[in-house]
């Protein structure tokens, strides 16, 4: 393979605080649509208090993800980064859109229809999220782990950002007419533009980076044709044989090897979101009970203390001496389900300090394994092995929030209201 058509591959290496910035907003527009949905479920519990919205919306969302995903994982040496990714960006702006479009067209009244019109959305959003963290996720993959690092850095900030958002809006709009209404459609105003800006940064600014031509041409050399259409975006055309091609493909190890090879990743990451998808968001709505800060404020300080502390602990493996060893990995990973009987006993007889507190470590681990994870795995392969292993792990955690969004349901056993 060799680069031709006068795009040579950059020789230095310019540009790599900037890829950051644009790595942390496209990571920060890969989740903010669905962060905009969590933090308006109080709005939705009131249109439909009947349907249990931050469950039934959740185990929605997931199956159409982790399907979408499974396909794109399986096919991924042969799917176009580029239209992958700009694909995903563009539905999860459409798809935010149409909420705004949907509420203003039934004036904000509840009922089956609506209901049902808003879980065929988040379905959409289910594919959109599939095309972009496995596609982002695998194309950083063989770049530099910091722009990993920075992507999920966004992702988590969605969330406390969005949080953090809602408190403030929630205080302006609470006692006006439609205090709530007006919040959530300014919540999905501002996701919809996010993601507009992100399908810009990524189609026309993130390409033309010098860092990231010569990574994509790196990757190109080694066998990748998911960065041809990138690298023809700005001038450099690969020119292929198809002998050599066939012979970097075998080269490359499959995706069975590399999943064995990571079995102890994949495994972490599908327990991780196993334990938080099931506590979080349903347990945290319909389950803490009643508190001082009551009803409609107490589940978004929750939320809020959860992606808050998810997005700080993302920035903890920066520090090398806080980063635990593989094998230490996966100690932290058990640990963490003994956070479901701690979670159990504080409702039951516990204090909301002690929830905003167990709710602050869910996040804090949440966040500090991915990230730990995430950016050591690809560590020593090539290319087309990083982004097949990028996209790997992504249907691990994908799988994983499944499961633990259908164990959610196990919390309302008993319940009047199940």
């Amino acid at each position: 393979m060799t680069i031709a058509n006068g795009g040579a591959a950059p020789t230095r290496l310019e540009g790599k605080s900037s890829a950051k910035v644009v790595c942390w907003i496209l990571g920060f527009g890969s989740l903010v649509s669905w962060s905009s949905m969590l933090t308006i479920e109080d709005y939705y519990y009131n249109l439909f208090p009947r349907y249990h919205p931050s469950r039934v919306l959740t185990l929605v969302y997931q199956p159409f993800a982790l399907g979408t995903m499974a396909l794109l994982a399986y096919n991924e040496a042969k799917i176009d980064t580029r239209k992958r990714n700009l694909a995903g960006y563009i539905l999860f702006c459409a798809s935010t859109f149409l909420l705004i479009v949907l509420d203003l067209a039934t004036s904000g009244r509840g009922g089956i229809v609506p209901y049902i019109g808003i879980c065929v959305i988040v379905g959409a959003l289910g594919v959109a999220d599939a095309h972009v963290q496995g596609g982002m996720i695998g194309d950083l993959s063989f770049m530099c782990p910091e722009f990993i690092q920075s992507f999920l850095g966004g992702l988590g900030a969605s969330g406390a950002l969005i949080s953090a958002l809602r408190l403030m809006t929630k205080a302006a709009f609470d006692k006006s007419a439609g205090g709530e209404r007006k919040g959530a459609m300014l919540f999905l105003g501002i996701s919809t533009f996010l993601e507009f800006l992100c399908i810009i940064l990524y189609a026309f600014f993130f390409p033309k980076l010098s860092i990231v031509k010569h990574y994509r041409t790196k990757a190109a050399l080694e066998g990748s044709k998911t960065v041809l259409a990138d690298l023809a975006v700005v001038g450099i055309q690969t020119q292929q044989s198809r002998e050599v091609d066939d012979t970097k493909q075998q080269e490359r190890l499959s995706n069975k090897q590399l999943f064995f090879q990571n079995i102890d990743y994949a495994l972490e990451l599908f327990l991780i979101y196993v334990l938080t998808l099931s506590i979080f968001p349903g347990f945290l709505f319909e389950n803490t009970g009643k508190h001082k800060l009551g009803s409609s404020w107490y589940p978004l300080v929750l939320i809020a203390m959860y992606n808050v502390w998810d997005f700080i602990s993302r920035y903890i493996p920066l520090v090398k001496c806080l980063r635990l060893p593989r094998k230490g990995l996966m100690v932290g990973v058990l640990a963490r389900f003994l956070l479901i009987p701690a979670f159990y006993f504080t409702a039951k007889y516990g204090d909301q300090g002690w929830m905003i507190m167990l709710t602050s470590f869910l996040g804090v681990s949440n966040g500090y394994l991915t990230v730990s994870i995430l950016t050591n795995a690809p560590k020593g392969y090539k290319g087309p092995e990083q982004n097949a292993l990028g996209n790997l792990l992504v249907l691990c955690v994908l799988g994983g929030i499944f499961v633990g969004v259908a164990l959610d349901w196990l919390w309302l056993i008993g319940k009047k209201r199940f």
